[in-house]
């Protein structure tokens, strides 16, 4: 079973014959199809879904296997209509790679610039097959001292002290995997909702190899870092004793899935450069939007919730974007406003299903930007890697003469004041109404580790300043997911999901 899931999948015009892509109405694919190369023929006409090439119809346009928007053209629909800008030539597939001393870029066709319209990912993976580089595939057997660190170390998943980056390690870089399926099972969502293994097993591979290793930040091992915060929150006293089997699975799903297939860029360098996915959602929740879409292409693709109710999946379906959209940075003071409404009037019934689904959908948000108030070795790492993705942003941004975009330039911007500013602004006030909702130790412990970060990050700047002057303005979060840390004489009690 593993071998298959080693095997990358080719794009759709290498799998499909071409009078099949040459078809105006629909064409559906089975899950065996993209593991073992071309689909049968006379399997085609059975599949149960179909994708659609109507750019209405924006779920079908995100089943995994659509292929590049060459394909698009082919089936009679014009591309979309791009400026001249630059950056257009760019192709994500390479912002993250280095060049080879040896290889030359003579082909500048346009075919050759197409982008991928799902998975970014995937196409690189196979596009290494096609040009005969071996694919670096982790070995998934590991030593048993290893698998037993991991078992123990699960034993205390709602700490909040979980070294994510020690799990990914002793999983040998499958956190997000391993992490989810153990939650799933200790719900007992499994076999609650008759879940089957090999599909589940599927759709969890499948998303982690959709998140960009490359990318700093925005990777799978942030998606299981907000997994595992998603779980503490709900381990909370209010949260436990009210919300439904169905609310937690979609908890889980959406903080798996939040970031699925992230670019690495923020949504304003997709609208400046005219990408199709700023077109496509005209310039709103653009990433979320995606992101949501590519986690509902995997569920249909895997299959995972097809054996529920066509209305029941659906309504998951649906949720799930509702969830995954509330990550919007840029909306981010719309759900605090009512946040605080809520609990200035102390309305919130947690017997109310909408009611519930806000709370998650304020529980996701709190997951998503948590790395200020984790311990400082763990924050500031974080903190790291999300600014060395602005300044990769920046750097490109340079490259082919666009505007720079807030804290995403390296000679004006640092680790630090960026992290003062994002706590100040982002992080601080959440977490605050937070606390009045949800007043426990964790949430204490929170506010504790997010003051000492950031008073830890203004003595550092103070410090590199006496040293030599510098710029220190303060700077937001952009993206959604900054993070923070700060050095600290004084010990905090460590929150758990279950205090």
């Amino acid at each position: 079973m593993e071998v298959c899931y080693q095997l990358p999948v080719l794009p759709l015009d290498r799998l499909v014959p071409k009078h099949v892509l040459s078809r105006r109405g629909a064409i559906s694919f089975s899950s065996s199809s993209s593991l073992f190369g071309a689909p049968d023929p006379r399997q085609l006409s059975q599949r149960r879904g179909a994708i659609s090439y109507d750019s209405s119809d924006q779920t079908a346009l995100y089943i995994r296997m659509l292929g590049d928007v060459r394909v698009r053209s082919q089936v009679g629909f014009e591309p979309e209509r791009r400026s001249s800008h630059p950056y257009l030539c760019i192709d994500f597939r390479t912002l993250h790679t280095r060049p080879s001393s040896g290889s030359t870029s003579a082909d500048s066709s346009p075919e050759r610039r197409v982008h991928r319209l799902l998975s970014f990912q995937r196409y690189l993976h196979s596009s290494r097959l096609l040009r005969g580089i071996p694919q670096q595939i982790p070995l998934h057997i590991l030593d048993e001292d290893y698998t037993g660190q991991a078992r123990c170390m699960l034993e205390k998943v709602g700490t909040w002290n979980f070294d994510i980056f020690l799990f990914d390690r002793l999983t040998n870089g499958n956190s997000l995997i391993t992490l989810t399926l153990h939650l799933l099972n200790q719900y007992g969502l499994v076999e609650l909702f008759q879940l089957d293994m090999l599909k589940l097993w599927r759709f969890l591979v499948m998303v982690q190899e959709d998140y960009h290793s490359d990318n700093p930040y925005h990777n799978a091992v942030h998606a299981a870092d907000v997994t595992q915060a998603m779980y503490c929150f709900m381990q909370e006293p209010i949260l436990a004793k009210s919300l439904t089997s169905c609310d937690i699975l979609l908890g889980l799903l959406a903080a798996a899935t939040h970031d699925l297939d992230h670019p690495g860029v923020n949504q304003p360098f997709l609208i400046k450069t005219d990408h199709y996915l700023a077109t496509l959602y005209r310039n709103n929740s653009v990433l979320e939007n995606h992101h949501w879409k590519s986690a509902v292409g995997l569920l249909r693709e895997t299959g995972l919730l097809s054996h529920l109710p066509a209305e029941d999946s659906l309504n998951m379906e649906r949720e799930l974007g509702s969830l995954i959209l509330a990550t919007d940075i840029s909306r981010q003071n719309d759900y605090l406003c009512r946040f605080r409404r809520h609990l200035d009037q102390d309305n919130l019934c947690v017997s109310n299903a909408s009611h519930r689904h806000f709370l998650l959908q304020m529980a996701l948000k709190c997951a998503d930007i948590c790395n200020p108030c984790r311990p400082w070795e763990l924050s500031k790492q974080w903190s790291v890697k999300v600014t060395d993705e602005f300044f990769q942003q920046g750097d490109i941004e340079k490259k082919h003469k666009l505007e720079v975009s807030p804290v995403c330039d390296r000679e004006m911007n640092t680790v630090g004041n960026i992290q003062i500013g994002f706590m100040t602004y982002v992080v601080e006030p959440l977490f605050a109404e937070w606390t009045r909702f949800s007043d426990t130790r964790l949430s204490h412990t929170m506010m504790g580790h997010m003051r000492l970060n950031k008073a830890s990050w203004g003595a550092l700047l103070r410090e590199q300043s006496s040293v030599a002057a510098g710029p220190s303005s303060p700077g937001t979060d952009p993206e959604d997911g900054a993070a923070t840390g700060g050095s600290s004489s004084k010990e905090i009690p460590q929150g758990s999901g279950e205090s």
